[in-house]
C-alpha cells in the first residue's frame, strides 16, 4: 500500500495534506465506519430499552467504548470483512456481534441493526459527522478570517482611498468600511449556515421508509415515535418522518448551499484583495527564503489569494453539483447517491485549504499608504459629485452640467483647477470656501463602525 503522500491522487491527500489531515477523523472511511458503528450501538441500546430490557449503566458505558475507542485496526476489521460480504455496513454489523460474542449482551446478539436497512445508518451517520466537521473543524477556520476582516476593518477605518466603479475612479471610500462590506455580507450568511445545520434530518424508517419490518414484528408498538426520540435524543437531530428508503438530502443541499455563498463572497473578496495588491496599495511581507518566480527574482506574488480562490472555485463546483444530484433518486431507491456521498469531505477540505491561504495573504499585508495618497491626489475629479450636489443645494442653475463640461474627458485636474472654477461661479464667498474644503481625502461620507454584531460567534452552536 502507497502512503507516501507524493503518489496521492489528489493534493487534499498530498500536497495540501498538512491542512486537511483534521477532516480525516470525519470524512475518510475510518470516520465514516466510526459513525456507523456508533449508530448501530445507540440504536442497539435504545431499541432493548424500548423492548423492556434496559441494560445497567456500566453495560452501556462498556458498548459505547466501542466506538469512543474505535481505532485503526477496528476500521481494518470491517474492511476484512466487507471483502467478504462486498456489502460495508452489514461488515459494521458482523463487526458489532464479533463484539458482543462472548459480553454480557449476547444474548440479545439478533436485536442488532433489528429492522434496518443501510441507509437508516448511512443516513444517521452522514449527517452526524458532516455537523461535527463543520462545528469542529471548518466553522472555527471562518471564524478566524472573520475576525481578521473585522480587525482589519477597524485598523483602516481612517485611511482614505479611492473607489473604482467599472474600473474607473469614483467618489472616494474608506479602505476599513470597504473591507466591513465583506464582513456584514458573511455575517448574514451565517444566519443560513446556522440554520442549514439546525435543520439537518436522519431518515430512520427501514426499508422503504414504512418502518414494516418492526411493525410487523411488534405490531402494538408506537415505533414512529421511537425512531423520532431515538433520533433527537441519541443522535441530535430531528428525523424526516415521510421517506423512501434513503433521507431526501433537501438539507444536505441546503447545507451545500449556503458554504457556497460563502465561498462566493469569499472568491470576491480574494479579487479585491488581489488588484489592490497589483495596484500596489499594498506590499507583501516577504519571507527571505521564498522565491516568487522562477525566472524574476524581484517578484513577490500574490499566490495566496490565487490558492484561495481556485481552492473557493473548485469547492463551489462540488457543491453546486451534489446539492442538485443528491435530491434526485428514482422511485424508491437508486445507488447514484452513494458513490457521492462518499465525496462530501472533498469540497469542505478545499474550502478549509481555501480559507487557510486566504487568512495567510491576509497576515501578509502591509499597507502603502503612499500610493493610496498618491493615486487621490491624482484624480481630484472625483470630487465634483460633492460640489456639483452642494450647488444643487443653494439653487445653482444646472450645476450638473457646469461640472461635467469642466471636469469630463480632462487629464490631470488638481486642486488648483477646481479652485479656479469654484472662483468663476457667481454664488457666495461662503459657498467657496465650503466647496474649496471639498478634497479626494475628506469626500469619504459618513463614517460608519464595524461593530461586534459582524464578529462571527466562538463558536456556531
Amino acid at each position: 500500500m502507497i502512503t507516501d503522500p507524493i503518489y496521492s491522487i489528489s493534493p487534499i491527500d498530498g500536497r495540501y495534506q498538512s491542512k486537511t489531515e483534521k477532516l480525516g477523523k470525519y470524512f475518510s472511511e475510518f470516520g465514516l465506519m466510526k459513525y456507523r458503528t456508533q449508530v448501530e450501538i445507540e440504536y442497539f441500546i435504545a431499541l432493548n430499552t424500548f423492548l423492556g430490557n434496559d441494560f445497567n449503566e456500566d453495560t452501556k458505558s462498556s458498548l459505547r467504548l466501542i466506538y469512543k475507542s474505535f481505532k485503526a485496526s477496528d476500521c481494518h476489521r470491517i474492511k476484512e470483512i466487507e471483502s467478504q460480504t462486498n456489502h460495508d455496513v452489514k461488515a459494521v454489523e458482523y463487526f458489532i456481534r464479533e463484539q458482543f460474542t462472548g459480553s454480557a449482551v449476547e444474548s440479545f446478539i439478533e436485536r442488532v441493526h433489528f429492522g434496518l436497512t443501510s441507509q437508516d445508518i448511512n443516513n444517521s451517520a452522514i449527517p452526524m459527522l458532516l455537523k461535527d466537521a463543520i462545528l469542529n473543524e471548518i466553522y472555527p477556520s471562518l471564524q478566524k478570517l472573520s475576525l481578521q476582516l473585522h480587525t482589519l476593518g477597524s485598523k483602516w477605518s481612517d485611511i482614505a482611498m479611492l473607489a473604482r466603479t467599472h474600473g474607473q475612479p469614483a467618489s472616494p471610500t474608506r479602505l476599513g468600511k470597504e473591507i466591513s462590506v465583506f464582513s456584514e455580507r458573511l455575517y448574514t450568511q451565517l444566519q443560513y449556515l446556522q440554520n442549514s445545520i439546525d435543520l439537518l434530518t436522519v431518515k430512520f424508517g427501514g426499508a422503504t421508509g414504512n418502518l414494516n419490518a418492526h411493525h410487523v414484528a411488534y405490531p402494538t408498538k408506537d415505533w414512529s415515535d421511537f425512531a423520532d426520540t431515538f433520533a433527537k435524543e441519541q443522535l441530535g437531530l430531528s428525523r424526516s418522518l415521510f421517506t423512501t428508503q434513503i433521507n431526501h438530502y433537501d438539507e444536505l443541499a441546503t447545507i451545500f448551499d449556503a458554504w457556497r455563498r460563502v465561498n462566493v463572497i469569499l472568491i470576491d473578496l480574494c479579487r479585491d484583495f488581489w488588484t489592490y495588491v497589483s495596484m500596489d496599495y499594498f506590499k507583501q511581507r516577504v519571507v527571505a527564503s521564498e522565491v516568487g518566480s522562477s525566472a524574476m527574482p524581484h517578484k513577490v506574488n500574490p499566490i495566496d489569494f490565487e490558492n484561495a480562490e481556485g481552492n473557493f472555485g473548485l469547492a463551489n463546483a462540488l457543491f453546486d453539483y451534489m446539492s442538485n444530484k443528491l435530491p434526485v433518486s428514482r422511485l424508491q431507491r437508486d445507488l447514484t447517491d452513494s458513490t457521492v456521498l462518499r465525496n462530501i469531505g472533498v469540497p469542505f477540505s478545499h474550502t478549509l485549504i481555501a480559507l487557510q491561504s486566504l487568512s495567510k495573504g491576509l497576515g501578509k499585508l502591509e499597507l502603502n499608504q503612499d500610493k493610496i495618497n498618491q493615486d487621490l491626489e491624482n484624480n481630484w475629479a472625483v470630487v465634483a459629485e460633492g460640489i456639483q450636489t452642494v450647488l444643487r443645494r443653494e439653487n445653482y442653475p444646472n450645476p450638473y452640467e457646469a461640472l461635467k463640461q469642466f471636469s469630463r474627458g480632462k487629464n490631470a485636474l488638481n486642486k488648483s483647477d477646481f479652485e479656479e472654477f469654484i472662483d468663476s461661479l457667481h454664488i457666495s464667498d461662503g459657498i467657496k470656501a465650503e466647496l474649496k474644503s471639498i478634497t479626494p481625502f475628506n469626500y469619504t461620507g459618513i463614517k460608519m463602525s464595524s461593530d461586534e454584531r459582524f464578529q462571527f460567534p466562538e463558536k456556531l452552536l
